[in-house]
């Protein structure tokens, strides 16, 4: 069922497996306990960054698998995306992997959108079951974003440090109950409000966060009160305040609310300027820190949004501004419907 932008799941699909893999900056921050793997060689033994990141997914895949008690051949499909040129890592990663690909790129909204792709079909039937995975890696984004680490740039206190990591889920057809859901999915517009800074991606992202947001309050007649935490992917301190700001003047207040870029690292004492962001942000903090929770009972209901600043270093030398996007899931518990 559809109302509005939301999409309503009447068979939820569940998320039966979950995998999370982080590198050495990560377990130095606040969730260093909760990934499933962590590596202190943030080069992973590979001869290049990109290479690296390919082993960071690789390891939250394998891990999501084994979670679930499945091997590659028994997805319908697996979704993926990074932040590499082309999708690369995760191209590459299903090189030895023989299973359909669908390779997604929404920057650093690629999970919420991965996930909310795989639930339509897994609860339609047209896919069994389906892995979404995303990834990246501080070196190869900044190489890819910004300049070598070799230029030796000085970051700016409104950017963002890139996660190194990746995170993993597998969605399956009803399973009576055992598992988290997702019951709701909102695909989310671009919005672009003439933010031209490329080290100040939360100002650009936090517009399009607020009007997925409302979208979704909208159409489901829910306010954040109805939710055990609200969380976004990556907008940081900046896009944080702002999203809060912006959401005030429209009469709602985000008290439960949390950002995956801020609860990622420690800013006080890691210096990663605004927080964390990348496409393996919101991906690893969902499958090693927000599932645990629902599937135990410590939450019911959340959303979770990833956030996105479409942009590319050429559009950036381009002068031209950044587009931003944010894509949203409800997840509920084993026991609880989601039903508005």
């Amino acid at each position: 069922m559809r109302k509005g932008d939301t999409i309503f799941f009447e068979q939820a699909p569940a998320v039966i497996g979950w995998g999370s893999a982080a590198g050495k900056k990560e377990s130095e921050g606040p969730l260093s306990a909760e990934f499933d793997a962590l590596y202190p060689d943030t080069r992973m033994g590979q001869t290049t960054w990109e290479a690296a990141e390919q082993a960071f997914a690789r390891s939250a895949l394998e891990t999501a698998l084994q979670k679930s008690h499945l091997q590659a051949p028994h997805l319908d499909g697996v979704f993926a995306g990074d932040l590499q040129c082309q999708c690369t890592a995760s191209g590459y990663l299903m090189r030895s992997i023989d299973t359909p690909f669908l390779g997604l790129y929404g920057a650093c909204s690629t999970f919420a959108e991965g996930m909310g792709l795989a639930a339509c079909l897994v609860a339609t039937h047209a896919m069994r079951r389906a892995a979404v995975c995303t990834s990246s890696h501080f070196c190869s984004a900044e190489r890819q974003f910004r300049t070598p680490l070799d230029y030796g740039g000085k970051r700016t206190p409104t950017s963002q440090w890139t996660v190194t990591g990746a995170g993993c889920a597998v969605l399956s057809q009803a399973d009576e109950g055992k598992h988290p859901r997702i019951t709701k999915a909102v695909f989310g517009r671009v919005r672009d409000f003439n933010v031209t800074d490329i080290n100040n991606m939360g100002a650009a992202m936090a517009p399009a966060a607020c009007e997925t947001l409302l979208r979704f309050f909208r159409d489901t007649e829910t306010a954040p009160a109805d939710y055990d935490r609200i969380y976004t992917g990556d907008l940081g301190i900046v896009g944080t305040r702002l999203l809060r700001t912006l959401l005030q003047q429209e009469g709602f207040v985000l008290d439960n609310h949390s950002d995956c870029g801020m609860i990622v690292f420690d800013r006080e004492t890691q210096n990663v300027g605004a927080g964390g962001s990348g496409a393996g942000c919101s991906a690893s903090v969902f499958c090693a820190h927000i599932l645990p929770r629902l599937s135990d009972g410590r939450m019911k209901r959340c959303l979770l949004m990833s956030t996105g600043a479409l942009m590319s270093q050429i559009t950036s030398l381009q002068g031209e501004s950044i587009p931003g996007v944010a894509h949203l899931i409800e997840v509920c518990g084993p026991t609880e419907e989601g039903q508005s």
